[in-house]
């Protein structure tokens, strides 16, 4: 007979190793790339001691001449907050009950319930890569004079059917509502509940998630610190950025990652880049050469690019292009998923007042980067002349 009891034993024995391999290798590209570490966690952050420049004790003098002096390299620690990254199941009690005299079923109910955490979990931790680790999603533009539940935003990137926001005005969460539908060729969401009285100006935010997401390439290509360091004062900082490329050709490419290697050292190893972009290229490259691809970490299929995998995610912004060394992302974690745990060490929870059981995934990270100087982003990429 299926009861709560060994529910949890399934979640911890059989899901729980299943679901972290999937959420670490086959969510995202990019994901799969960067290394995970227990390393350099302190506490509740995360202290990791970089190292920029070169080491000042070198020089070529007279045969008798005096030697140099001795030199220390140039150290920077970097400091972040871990990240609280959560993903939950609900499963009520009336499905149990139905299940309890069937292995089978109770089976096919959790597969169901772990195939939609992972889908969900998988599409925003994609979206936080890209962000600034504010969770800022869109802004709302305008109301749809036609429907008072329906709104018009700056970009529906970011956003998806089923999706429970935030709204916020300035520092203040003035209410949560759940997307119904999203039309993306108007850029107009639908929202539940009461929403009459909502304004243009709104930021939308994940709901409790503003200003706790990962430190994404938005914030490493971005104008303020990172990391607890100043770029004002610390050039060494700032990542290589053209704008406004205009029509793509193997020479802005190449220029691009030139300058990437001529400043850091660094050597691009991962593309990623827009939908558009991507159809850029293989318009330029299918004009010279055959267009080769490879295959990935997790099973990733990609474009190739002189050797170098291009990925295109549908979370980058349109006209752009990343090109990034991944050697130098590392994903600093406490520990890898795990679930949450009541005193009994049980995984399901009723929720009080409520005839549903919960569990909830977790783990503690942030993203770094130890050289911001070795990527690089084009912007305003059009196709080839």
């Amino acid at each position: 007979m299926v009861t709560t009891q060994n529910a949890d034993s399934i979640l911890k024995s059989y899901y729980l190793g299943a679901v972290a391999d999937q959420l670490d290798k086959s969510a995202n590209p990019f994901l799969a790339r960067i290394k995970k570490s227990t390393s350099d966690v302190w506490g509740k952050d995360v202290r990791r001691v970089v190292r920029y420049g070169v080491n000042g004790g070198v020089s070529a003098g007279a045969e008798t001449g005096e030697l140099p002096a001795a030199g220390s390299n140039n150290y920077a620690v970097f400091v972040a907050n871990l990240k609280n990254l959560y993903g939950a199941i609900r499963i009520s009690d009336k499905a149990i009950r139905a299940s309890q005299n069937s292995a089978g079923a109770f089976i096919d109910l959790l597969n169901a319930e772990m195939e939609g955490l992972v889908q969900s979990s998988s599409y925003n931790f994609g979206r936080m890569l890209f962000g600034d680790g504010t969770g800022l999603l869109a802004t709302i533009t305008k109301l749809d004079p036609d429907n008072e539940h329906q709104f018009f935003v700056d970009s529906v990137r970011n956003l998806a059917e089923g999706m429970v926001i935030d709204l916020h005005s300035s520092a203040t969460k003035v209410a949560t509502h759940t997307i119904l539908s999203v039309d993306r060729d108007r850029n107009v969401i639908k929202l539940d509940g009461d929403t009459h009285a909502t304004p243009t100006n709104y930021k939308i935010f994940v709901q409790n998630s503003k200003d706790a997401e990962l430190t994404g390439l938005a914030a490493i290509f971005g104008t303020g610190d990172l990391y607890g360091v100043a770029r004002k004062s610390n050039p060494w900082m700032n990542p290589v950025i053209k704008k406004e490329a205009g029509a793509i050709t193997e020479d802005v490419i190449q220029e691009t990652m030139d300058k990437v290697e001529a400043n850091s050292g660094s050597k691009t190893n991962f593309i990623l880049c827009s939908w558009d972009v991507r159809r850029a290229l293989v318009k330029l490259l299918s004009k010279t050469r055959l267009v080769d691809s490879v295959v990935l970490e997790g099973g990733f299929r990609a474009l190739s690019y002189n050797g170098i995998p291009v990925v295109v995610d549908r979370f980058c912004p349109e006209g752009t292009m990343y090109l990034l060394n991944t050697d130098d992302f590392t994903l600093h974690q406490l520990c890898d998923w795990q679930w949450l745990e009541g005193e009994d060490g049980g995984v399901l929870k009723q929720i009080p007042g409520s005839p549903v059981y919960t569990a909830t995934l977790v783990k503690y990270a942030e993203l770094l980067c130890s050289r911001p100087a070795g990527q690089a982003m084009i912007t305003g990429i059009t196709d080839p002349v």
